[in-house]
C-alpha cells in the first residue's frame, strides 16, 4: 500500500513539472533596455519602439503569452542566465564572447557603427590615427567599446550607461566624439534638443567586432524557445509583418 502510494505520488508530482514546463513555454518574460530609441524606449510610461514591436510580433506568431520589462544593459545577460526574464530583445549584437554565456536566434536587424562629432569640428578622419589623443564617448558594455578598445588604444575611451549619456556630454563639449549604432545616433540627431550641436561623421562601420548581426538572447539550456522564436521571425519576413514594423520606425530596411 505504501509502495503504490508513493509510487502514485511521484507520477503526480512528475504530471506536475511537465505541465509546469509545458505552462513556461507558453507565456515568458522578455528584457529589453528602454533607454534606446528608436529600438526601445518609454513613451507616456509604455514600452515602445522597433524592438518591442519586434518581440509582441515574434510572440504571436510562436503562440506565446509575452511580457516585455526593462532591464539596465549591464546587467542584461546576468539576468537572462539568472532567470529574471526568457529572452532579451534589446538589440543586442551577435558575437562569440557573447555565444560563450548564452544562445541567439537568427538576426532581425544588422545596422552599421558610426562616428558623431561637433559640426565645429569638421571631423573628416577618423582612422585611429587622426582620433590619437581625442576623448570618445561609447556605451560600456558593447560591442561599440570592444572595437573602440582593440582600434583605438591611442583615444581616451570613455564609457557611458546610455548613448543619450554620452551624446549629452558631446553636446557639452566634454568629450570629442561619441561611436554608437548609425540609426540610433542619426534619432538623437533630428529628436533631440541638443541635436543641432553635432553631425554623423566619417563612414559606415562594421567589423566582425561588431558581431554578426543583432538577436534575440534565450539561454542554452532552453533550446525549444530559440526554435519557437526563430520559426517566428521567418514568418514575419515572409509574410509582410517584419516590413510593416520596419517602415513604422525607418525609411529603409535594416534587415
Amino acid at each position: 500500500m505504501k509502495l503504490s502510494l508513493m509510487l502514485t505520488a511521484g507520477a503526480l508530482a512528475l504530471t506536475f513539472l511537465s505541465s509546469a514546463n509545458a505552462e513556461d513555454l507558453t507565456s515568458i518574460k522578455i528584457a529589453t533596455e528602454g533607454v534606446y530609441p528608436p529600438f526601445n524606449y518609454v513613451d507616456v510610461g509604455k514600452l515602445t519602439g522597433f524592438d518591442v514591436d519586434i518581440a509582441n510580433a515574434l510572440c504571436e506568431k510562436a503562440k506565446l503569452k509575452c511580457e516585455v520589462v526593462t532591464q539596465e544593459w549591464d546587467g542584461m545577460i546576468p539576468g537572462l542566465v539568472a532567470h529574471k526574464y526568457d529572452a532579451i530583445v534589446a538589440s543586442m549584437n551577435i558575437t562569440d564572447e557573447r555565444k560563450k554565456k548564452i544562445d541567439f536566434t537568427a538576426k532581425y536587424y544588422d545596422t552599421p557603427a558610426k562616428f558623431m562629432a561637433p559640426k565645429e569640428a569638421k571631423v573628416t578622419d577618423i582612422s585611429p590615427a587622426a582620433l590619437k589623443g581625442k576623448a570618445i564617448g561609447v556605451q560600456g558594455s558593447t560591442t561599440q567599446q570592444n572595437f573602440l578598445e582593440a582600434k583605438y588604444k591611442d583615444s581616451t575611451i570613455k564609457t557611458y550607461s546610455t548613448v543619450d549619456d554620452a551624446s549629452a556630454d558631446l553636446a557639452a563639449g566634454r568629450i570629442d566624439l561619441v561611436l554608437s549604432d548609425k540609426v540610433l545616433l542619426d534619432a538623437w540627431l533630428k529628436k533631440s534638443s541638443d541635436g543641432s550641436c553635432c553631425e554623423l561623421v566619417g563612414g559606415d562601420l562594421r567589423d566582425p567586432l561588431f558581431g554578426a548581426g543583432k538577436g534575440v538572447g534565450v539561454r542554452k539550456d532552453d533550446p525549444e524557445l530559440r526554435d519557437k522564436l526563430d520559426a517566428a521571425l521567418k514568418e514575419i519576413l515572409s509574410d509582410g509583418t517584419y516590413k510593416t514594423i520596419n517602415a513604422k520606425y525607418f525609411p529603409f530596411s535594416i534587415y
